[in-house]
C-alpha cells in the first residue's frame, strides 16, 4: 500500500512541475509578443493592428451614427469575450445570430464601448451604430487572436498624419449629376453603457 501511494505522489508532484512548467513557458511567451496597438479611423471606418510602426493588419469597421458617436481618444482593451451576451434595457440576448455584439468582444477601458462583432454585416463601412467598433465576425474572430488585454487602443475622429500613412488617402465620391435624393437611415442594435 506504501509503494501505490508513493507513486501517486511522485505523480502529483511530476504533474505540478509540468504545470508550473506550463504557466512559466506561457509567461515567457507573452512577455516576448510585442505589445500591439489597435488604431481606427472613425472618418475612414478602418481599424488598423500595429506592432511597432508595423501594420499587422487593416480592417473595415463600422462606427458610431451621428446620433450616437464613437468616443475619440486612447484606451486599453479591459477585457476579451467569446460569444458574448448582450445586456440592455430589460432585455438579455444571448450568443447567437440575434446577437449585435456577434461571435467576440473586446471591451475597453471607456466603460459600454468595445470593438465587436455583428449580426448586421450590412453595416460595415458605414456610421450605423451606438459608439462601439463594429467588425465583420469573421474578422473580429482574427482580431481577438492577434491582441490582448492590455493593448492600447487609438480611436481618431480626425485624419492625422499617421492616418494618412496607415489608410492612405480617403476616398472621393464623385457628386451625383441628377436624380432623386437619397436618404440613409441608420439602425442602432447595440448598447452603449453595457
Amino acid at each position: 500500500m506504501l509503494r501505490v501511494e508513493d507513486q501517486i505522489r511522485k505523480m502529483a508532484a511530476l504533474a505540478g512541475v509540468m504545470v508550473l512548467a506550463a504557466a512559466e513557458a506561457m509567461a515567457q511567451d507573452k512577455a516576448s509578443r510585442q505589445a500591439r496597438r489597435i488604431v481606427v479611423s472613425i472618418p475612414d471606418r478602418k481599424l488598423a493592428v500595429l506592432e511597432g510602426e508595423h501594420v499587422v493588419r487593416v480592417f473595415e469597421t463600422a462606427v458610431g451614427a451621428p446620433k450616437s458617436p464613437s468616443p475619440t481618444g486612447s484606451f486599453l482593451i479591459v477585457n476579451s469575450i467569446p460569444d458574448p451576451t448582450w445586456y440592455t434595457k430589460g432585455k438579455t440576448v444571448p450568443p447567437g445570430k440575434a446577437n449585435p455584439l456577434g461571435t467576440r468582444w473586446l471591451g475597453l477601458s471607456r466603460k459600454g464601448y468595445g470593438i465587436h462583432g455583428t449580426n448586421r454585416p450590412d453595416s460595415i463601412g458605414k456610421n450605423a451604430s451606438q459608439g462601439c467598433i463594429r467588425m465583420r465576425n469573421r474578422e473580429v474572430e482574427e482580431l481577438f487572436k492577434i491582441v490582448a488585454v492590455g493593448d492600447q487602443v487609438e480611436l481618431y475622429g480626425e485624419r492625422t498624419p499617421e492616418i494618412l500613412r496607415l489608410f492612405g488617402a480617403p476616398a472621393t465620391v464623385p457628386a451625383p449629376v441628377a436624380g432623386p435624393v437619397a436618404t440613409l437611415v441608420a439602425t442602432a442594435g447595440e448598447p452603449v453603457g453595457q
